[in-house]
């Protein structure tokens, strides 16, 4: 019996085991981190201070020169997109 053969497959199915344990624990902490990042945009108190940061004019230019619909939005959705896109989540 090759023993070598027998070496490789063991240590080869343990690395995938392994990478594959390890990838869905990423996977679970980025979904807890995006649910906690929507939470914290779901409500105007939650999010009150960021948004009070912002003058409104500031808010609304920055937006445009990124590319972001502002009309008829409200500034919590606005910031929001703005994290996404440039600097909050997901970068």
């Amino acid at each position: 019996m090759d023993k070598s053969k027998r070496t490789f497959c063991k240590k080869y199915l343990f690395r995938q085991i392994q990478k594959t344990v390890e990838g869905f624990g990423e996977g679970f902490k980025e979904a807890q981190q995006r649910l906690t990042f929507d939470d914290f945009f779901e409500s105007y108190e939650s999010s009150y201070a960021l948004t009070l940061a912002y003058p409104d004019d500031i808010l609304i230019e920055t937006a445009r020169q990124h590319g972001i619909h502002t009309e008829g939005r409200g500034k919590n959705e606005i910031i929001k997109e703005l994290f996404e896109k440039h600097g909050g989540y997901g970068n």
